[in-house]
């Protein structure tokens, strides 16, 4: 008999105390919460497979329940969470706290409420007699560029292991999701050539050549608001282009001879990055170098590329979604503006994703994040469904 949403709400309860607990900060190890995930599957006879990063501090760990076969349903999150420095927490964001229907904790809604309920939902995957395999993805390093998954996309496919789908369980308050925004993210380095500042013109100012790429990059943002592809199901339609971060100079009497900012694009379906970038990069090389080297030949820019997010987009008519609709007895479907791992299934894996979890992304990399006891529930909900439909596949 399949175990209840009820049964299985309350061991995802259980689990997500332990999964809180673990201060999995993305530049820390992940390896003791991995060894309790390991721990759990083993007691449950389910084999297990790390994926490590190259210094051997972090991994990804892959499980699957039923038979080595082609095909397949991968449950995909991630374990690493965002830092709590400077955030004013009620209690200790590692220590999950129950209070006026919520649970409190670093992680407890993006996203280790979606690996609590999957790891839950294992006993009973488990004792069902599964013609097609689940699969248990989970990974580090999403909050900094969705860094760890891509090594263990890469393993999939090495094993040609063809897993046919892939839901992606970032919170979603259980709607599912059918796209989502690219991301393209750079750090912008501008070399200049200093002197006093009562002699200005005989130098290079490397903040005021940022200034004029980053006013330039503003320009492309007012064009994609006024021109650009649009998608309305998008809370915010159109491309963004933003800078987040610069720094430069170190006295008013100084011309300053570096500069670095940080920028990103964040890009509907219909628009490609490359372009902007492309128009950023001209713009630099024929307009602002020539007049930096004219200077001096050692001035110029350098753009690094920080992280390449690719976005999502699925018919809302494939099979994977009309699953997750089905499992959470919803027939509508949303598109989401932030970044998940379901991009890199579908454009490294070409696996068909979902993406649908507890939890409001409203609620993520905040103070006193929480899952609410009612997601948690129709979390539950989805999983007890999930099950009784995955036995029933042939």
């Amino acid at each position: 008999m399949v175990e209840t949403a009820a049964t299985i709400s309350a061991r995802a309860r259980t689990l997500l105390t332990d999964l809180v607990g673990f201060n999995t900060i993305s530049h820390l190890s992940n390896l003791e919460l991995i060894e309790y995930i390991e721990r759990y599957f083993a007691d449950i006879g389910i084999a297990t497979e790390r994926v490590y990063n190259e210094d051997g501090n972090k991994a990804n760990l892959f499980a699957t329940i039923g038979p080595q076969v082609d095909g397949g349903l991968i449950l995909s999150g991630h374990v690493d969470v965002v830092p709590v420095e400077g955030q004013a927490w009620t209690d200790d964001p590692f220590n999950l706290v129950e209070r006026d229907g919520k649970l409190f904790g670093r992680g407890s809604c993006d996203m280790k409420g979606f690996v609590a309920l999957a790891l839950a939902s294992a006993p009973a995957f488990q004792a069902a007699n599964l013609a097609s395999p689940i699969h248990y993805a989970i990974s580090y390093d999403e909050e900094v560029g969705c860094l760890g998954v891509r090594g263990l996309i890469e393993e999939l496919n090495r094993k040609t292991m063809n897993p046919a789908m892939c839901i992606v369980g970032e919170p979603t308050s259980m709607q599912p999701v059918t796209a989502h925004k690219g991301k393209w993210s750079y750090k912008g380095i501008v070399t200049g050539l200093e002197c006093h500042s009562s002699l200005a013109p005989q130098g290079v100012n490397a903040v005021e050549y940022a200034s004029e790429a980053i006013v330039f990059l503003r320009k492309l943002m007012r064009e994609k608001i006024a021109s650009g592809a649009r998608d309305e199901m998008f809370d915010m339609p159109h491309t963004t282009v933003h800078t987040g971060v610069i720094n430069g100079g170190s006295a008013v009497n100084i011309v300053p001879n570096k500069c670095e900012f940080d920028f990103e694009f964040r890009y509907v379906p219909a628009d490609n990055p490359a372009d902007i970038m492309a128009q950023l990069t001209d713009y630099i090389r024929t307009e602002l170098e020539p007049q930096m080297k004219a200077v001096s030949a050692d001035c110029g820019f350098e753009l690094i590329e920080r992280s390449v997010i690719p976005g999502l987009e699925i018919d809302p008519g494939h099979e994977v979604v009309r699953l997750a609709k089905s499992c959470a007895e919803r027939n509508d479907h949303g598109k989401v503006a932030y970044g998940t791992e379901a991009g890199l299934f579908q454009e490294m894996g070409d696996i068909p994703t979902v993406v649908c979890g507890p939890g409001d992304i409203a609620q993520a990399h905040k103070p006193d994040e929480f899952l609410a006891l009612e997601q948690l529930a129709k979390g539950g909900q989805f999983f007890e469904r999930l099950v009784n439909r995955w036995s029933a596949v042939a």
